[in-house]
């Protein structure tokens, strides 16, 4: 009796010591900001830099930089936010190449009243077209801030700050904390602030350099599931051995409502159309209005495998716009392909490998033709762009078995599009095993025995 209910016990406190040490897990796990890594740009991130280039009697003056390191992912407009909040009473004097969306109380000051007197300031772009003694380099460009790889001289954006009521030494400066970074939207979650080797200037003649009295530094890192409750474009396939088109999966990016006119979509042939279509660019809604489909996204993706060759094969890609209320400029593609380490030619798509780790190249990242194609229109007749691919075969791998010449994964500027599942890829015609009929199976036996007899008569 004594030793059952020892036995009992024990096997109580076995249970309860792996709750307990579940619920550390499960707490640990909650503690940690929402999954940023993306596979395809390992080290992509949004860097923000303040450099403190002079003090002032109750302050500084500070360069912030913002630096996109990621590859294809870009900020559109209407452009960045971003907030932070002050560790001590700063107030902001002035600014260049920026301004914040609210003053704040300033009423304790006389005289000169600061720009900004806000305990958590938010800070816009400016648009182009600022008056030049308002600009500095890098800046207003209406928040817009593109990809690295896509056009690296507009991956970064500048404003110049003034900082009261502040510290006016590398001792006594405090730095702003609870950063954030809307484009415009969420998505992004930034890191602490942290001081790093002061940035180095080299003036324009290469002769001097100077460097700034702090640095500091913020990371901003990208999580679609921050950034949109559901996806936000599919896939669909195609092949010319195969008469089957695998369309997007229903209820990919939503469901349609009852009311599809004014349930969040609208059918291509509504009279309410072309009101929606006129009134869609004074919308300053971001949340897409899309033509009523079974998937609901704003974008498609279709890849076709369009020929065969002896020694080549062609695919045509063709990226469709459902969005009314959205023109995507300087759009761009990330496709993951094993034959894409043999892409021979493309035609109107401009195209970078992308090689996040070595010795694997079987990623490329597709964008339009400046003034040809960059610009994917509103959804409608020209709300579509299109290329043609050509690899070479590479013998030892090659097959149009099994789904290989499909895609693994593909993003549509920097979203992850969902692919259809396997088993409904278009399949080879003789991909599947032909039954062998019941008579057969002693029809030739017989057969091969005739045979063997005629061979010795």
């Amino acid at each position: 009796m004594e030793s059952s209910s020892l036995h009992s016990t024990s096997g109580l406190m076995s249970k309860l010591s792996g709750t307990i040490v579940l619920l550390l897990f499960l707490l640990s796990c909650s503690s940690f900001p929402s999954a940023a890594y993306d596979a395809l740009d390992p080290n992509g991130n949004i860097t923000i830099k303040w450099d403190v280039i002079s003090w002032t009697p109750d302050g500084y003056v500070a360069v912030v930089t913002m630096f996109n390191f990621q590859q294809y992912r870009h900020i559109q407009s209407p452009g960045w936010t971003l907030g932070w909040t002050w560790a001590k009473k700063e107030v902001i004097w002035s600014m260049m190449g920026s301004q914040t969306t609210e003053q704040g109380d300033c009423s304790r000051y006389k005289g000169n009243t600061p720009h900004c007197c806000k305990k958590d300031p938010t800070v816009v772009d400016l648009l182009p077209g600022t008056p030049y003694n308002q600009q500095i380099a890098n800046c207003c460009k209406g928040g817009v801030l593109n990809s690295w790889v896509q056009d690296p001289a507009n991956a970064a954006s500048s404003f110049q700050v003034s900082v009261g009521a502040a510290g006016t030494s590398n001792k006594t400066v405090r730095l702003p904390k609870n950063f954030t970074l809307k484009a415009p939207g969420p998505g992004y979650t930034c890191g602490p602030a942290k001081i790093v080797r002061s940035t180095k200037f080299v003036s324009a003649d290469k002769r001097r350099t100077t460097q700034a009295l702090m640095t500091w530094n913020v990371t901003c890192t990208y999580s679609q599931f921050l950034a949109q409750k559901t996806p936000t474009c599919c896939v669909s396939l195609s092949s010319f051995y195969n008469d089957t088109i695998v369309r997007c999966p229903t209820c990919t990016c939503g469901c349609q409502n009852n009311a599809t006119d004014t349930g969040g979509c609208v059918q291509a042939d509504s009279p309410h159309l072309a009101q929606v279509v006129a009134g869609s660019g004074k919308s300053s809604s971001n949340t897409p209005l899309v033509q009523c489909t079974s998937h609901m996204c704003p974008i498609r993706v279709h890849w076709h495998v369009k020929l065969n060759y002896k020694e080549y094969w062609r695919v045509k890609i063709t990226i469709t716009n459902f969005n009314y209320r959205m023109n995507y400029t300087q759009w761009n593609l990330v496709v993951q392909h094993p034959n894409f380490d043999n892409l021979t030619q493309l035609f109107s798509f401009n195209y970078k490998s992308l090689t996040p780790y070595a010795g694997l190249n079987d990623t490329a990242m597709l964008w339009g033709v400046k003034f040809y194609n960059d610009f994917l229109s509103e959804a409608g007749p020209y709300g579509n762009v299109q290329s043609e691919l050509l690899f070479q075969k590479d013998q030892s791998t090659f097959t149009f078995e099994k789904g290989w010449a499909f895609p693994r994964r593909i993003y549509f500027n920097g979203d992850n599009c969902v692919m259809p599942p396997p088993d409904a890829y278009p399949w080879l015609p003789n991909a599947s095993p032909q039954p062998i009929l019941p008579g057969l199976v002693t029809f030739v036996p017989i057969v091969a025995s005739t045979l063997l007899f005629l061979a010795f008569v």
